[in-house]
């Protein structure tokens, strides 16, 4: 039976300025990707789903959860092989998820 992945969507808080995700409750890790230069939001179905939005220095952040280390490494499979400089990986804390 094929998982169907939970929609993500991604707002920035007023007050502190961090981006927010939001998404159904489970227990994958939760990471941000940031890579230098924008991805257009379409990009976001061939990273597996994760949300595209960007910080103040117009760079991507694709985030979301990934269900194990080798989709990570999938993942960043696809930023290099698009060619696109990679800035750092993160796993964000729990507080963040809502």
């Amino acid at each position: 039976m094929i998982e169907k992945k939970q929609p993500l969507s991604a707002t920035e808080s007023k007050t502190t300025g961090e981006t927010e995700y939001k998404t159904q409750p489970d227990n994958r890790p939760f990471y941000e990707i940031k890579i230098k230069g924008c991805l257009d939001e379409y990009w976001s179905e061939w990273f597996d789903g994760l949300a595209v939005t960007y910080d103040e220095h117009d760079n991507t952040i694709l985030a979301g959860p990934i269900t194990d280390q080798s989709a990570l490494h999938g993942l960043l499979k696809k930023v290099r092989d698009l060619g696109l400089p990679l800035i750092s990986v993160n796993p964000v804390e729990d507080k963040k998820k809502k």
